[in-house]
C-alpha cells in the first residue's frame, strides 16, 4: 500500500492526492495519508526514511521519493 506523507494545508500534497483519487485509487485501499506537520510522529518519520524534513513524500515499497512533481510522474507511469 502507498503511504503518503502530508499535511492538509500544503497544496502540494493537496496535488498528489488529487492525482491518486483521478487515478482511480482509494485512501484506505490503495493508499494511506500519514499526518507529516511539523512536529507530528509523521514528519519524523519523513526523516527517518528519507533524510530531509519535507513533505509531500511518498512510500511505496522500496520506493521513496520527495518533489510533488516527481511523485505525480512516478504514479502516472505506475497506474496509468
Amino acid at each position: 500500500m502507498l503511504r503518503l506523507y502530508q499535511y492538509a494545508t500544503c497544496p502540494y500534497c493537496q496535488m498528489v492526492i488529487r492525482t491518486m483519487k483521478n487515478l482511480g485509487l482509494a485512501e484506505n485501499k490503495d493508499f494511506v495519508l500519514v499526518e507529516a506537520s511539523r512536529g507530528t510522529k509523521g514528519r519524523e518519520e519523513v526523516v527517518s526514511l528519507g533524510g530531509m524534513s519535507q513533505v509531500p513524500f511518498l512510500v511505496d515499497g522500496d520506493t521513496k521519493m520527495y518533489e510533488s512533481d516527481d511523485i505525480i510522474t512516478y504514479l502516472q507511469k505506475k497506474y496509468s
